[in-house]
């Protein structure tokens, strides 16, 4: 049982999809699944992920609304909210993309997901639709965090925190798979 068999496995709402994006990473590397400005995992105010529990990592504060596939692979989990999603990379990453703080008390508000489980995604697949407004409305932050949840080492960034950063740019890659 892996980490992603922990998320509940509820009903996913499909609605008409953004386009791709062109995206292409290599193995070891995760691509930004947002755009906006980077940031280190540990200026989060989620202590979960600043503290680096649940892996590696970098986040995104978003200018946009749409998380795209930072890796290619299947769809391994996806959580009833719709605020996150797991992704095992075909070169066996497990990625997790969590849209937010706290986002899971929306109980969905505002979160689309384009995906189903065991789908197989080509980077830059459309994930996930979010309604920032709504989130900055529930009092939360919007703040976009990838962390790798298998990964025994250390993510090395590929842009600096403070960057602009592009969805489908390279975000961070394993410091093992480098």
């Amino acid at each position: 049982m892996g980490f992603f068999d922990r998320f509940s496995r509820g009903k996913r709402t499909v609605t008409e999809a953004p386009r791709a994006i062109e995206a292409t990473a290599e193995p070891g590397c995760v691509l930004s699944p947002v755009s906006g400005v980077a940031k280190s995992l540990s200026e989060v105010s989620d202590p979960v992920f600043a503290q680096g529990m649940l892996g590696p990592g970098m986040a995104v504060a978003p200018s946009g609304g749409v998380v795209y596939a930072p890796v290619t692979g299947t769809i391994t989990a996806a959580v009833a909210t719709g605020h996150a999603l797991g992704i095992t990379s075909d070169d066996g990453m497990e990625v997790l993309i969590h849209v937010g703080v706290d986002t899971v008390e929306m109980r969905g508000d505002g979160f689309t997901v384009l995906a189903e489980k065991d789908a197989h995604v080509t980077a830059g697949t459309p994930l996930i639709v979010f309604d920032r407004e709504k989130i900055h409305a529930a009092g939360h932050d919007d703040i976009v965090m990838v962390s790798v949840t298998n990964a025994s080492s250390e993510s090395l960034p590929a842009v600096a925190p403070g960057a602009e950063v592009r969805a489908g740019e390279p975000l961070f890659r394993l410091g093992d798979k480098a």
